[in-house]
């Protein structure tokens, strides 16, 4: 069962979740660089049907592929410990599980929103956001017990 939160709670862990999921963003730029330019390098030997290449090079840049795959991995289970679900590491936006009126809904957030001011239905995903209003925030709840 996945973890529920209150809004607070989940806006707690924001300037946590925002540190780590900007660097996870980081790290896969970094990882998309090289292997671009791995790729590329794979196209102009494939091209000009064979030339002589730098093993060593190309063994380095795989290693510092690796690496960056490593780390980020790691930093998006990072975020993922916290509770919160990815839904799109692109524009760094993550989901929070809460109940409204006795269903699971999520509390929804983009990396720069200065907080949590969305919810909507686990199938509604980001285009059926909706305002929390009074409504939601006297009719939510985050705890299992409640």
């Amino acid at each position: 069962m996945p973890k529920r939160f209150t809004l607070l709670e989940a806006e707690a862990l924001l300037p946590e979740i925002e540190h780590s999921l900007r660097e996870a963003i980081r790290l896969k730029a970094q990882y998309l660089e090289v292997e671009e330019a791995l790729q590329s390098q794979a196209q102009q030997v494939a091209m000009q049907g064979g030339m002589v290449v730098d093993r060593q090079a190309i063994l380095d840049k795989r290693a510092l592929r690796d690496h960056h795959g490593e780390r980020l991995k790691a930093m998006v289970e990072k975020v993922q410990d916290f509770g919160c679900v990815i839904k799109d590491l692109d524009i760094g936006l993550i989901d929070f599980v809460t109940l409204f009126r006795g269903q699971e809904v999520y509390l929804c957030w983009r990396l720069g929103e200065p907080g949590i001011s969305f919810w909507h239905g686990m199938e509604e995903g980001f285009a059926g956001r909706k305002a929390i209003d009074r409504d939601f925030l006297e009719n939510h709840k985050g705890d299992r017990s409640q």
